[in-house]
């Protein structure tokens, strides 16, 4: 599967059958939680694991949905703040962005093994802490219950390109020394290396590349 179709893949489950995950497909995914990119390489995290009948009960107790206990596990994801590294300029500590990027490596992951999983981030972090007696320095940041789909993908609404990149007047520049083509959708102005229109965020193919 290409990486783009992964991505395309993933969803927000809300729903899980009781099917249980496992032991082999929930290794694979901490494993891939693990190799995650961090600031300096300091891995300022911690993943607890929780699949008793208790734990579930406890995590279910933080977040008031009722779709949340369908889950068959949950991964607790952690920022452990004394280990995150900090930028010296403004002081912006980084465990934040650290955990997010293994966060959604457990996503994707778990999406590659025909799980589902959702980002779950609006839960009573003071109760998760003391629940599972969570030290002082460890911040449960994200909750990511994980179980077999039992529901199906929605369309995605996502912003178009244009909305979201800003070209530089360098890269701009090197726009113009290619032939000048014109999206179908349109009609704005494309170039060879363009993958989506800038003003309707249609994504390229090769018919709108022909002379």
């Amino acid at each position: 599967m290409k990486f783009s179709e992964l991505v395309e893949k993933r969803y927000s489950v809300r729903s899980y059958t009781e099917e249980a995950v496992d032991d082999s497909q929930l290794n694979e995914i901490l494993e891939c939680a693990r190799l995650a990119p961090s600031a300096v390489n300091l891995q300022p995290w911690k993943f607890i694991v929780v699949r008793s009948e208790e734990g579930r009960k406890k995590v279910c107790s933080t977040y008031k949905r009722d779709w949340i206990q369908t889950a068959p596990m949950f991964i607790i994801c952690c920022v452990c703040h004394d280990e995150a590294w900090v930028r010296k300029y403004d002081q912006k500590e980084h465990g934040n962005i650290d955990i997010a990027i293994a966060a959604e490596h457990i996503c994707l992951a778990a999406t590659e093994q025909g799980l589902g999983t959702c980002w779950v981030c609006n839960f009573d972090a003071v109760k998760c802490s003391e629940l599972f007696n969570l030290p002082s320095n460890i911040e449960p940041a994200v909750i990511i219950p994980l179980g077999h789909p039992a529901d199906e993908a929605k369309p995605k609404t996502r912003k178009a390109m244009n909305e979201i990149v800003e070209y530089v007047d360098d890269v701009k520049e090197d726009k113009k020394c290619g032939q000048v083509y014109h999206c179908n959708d349109c009609g704005a102005d494309i170039y060879k290396h363009m993958v989506f229109c800038d003003k309707c965020g249609k994504k390229l193919d090769h018919f709108d590349f022909e002379d």
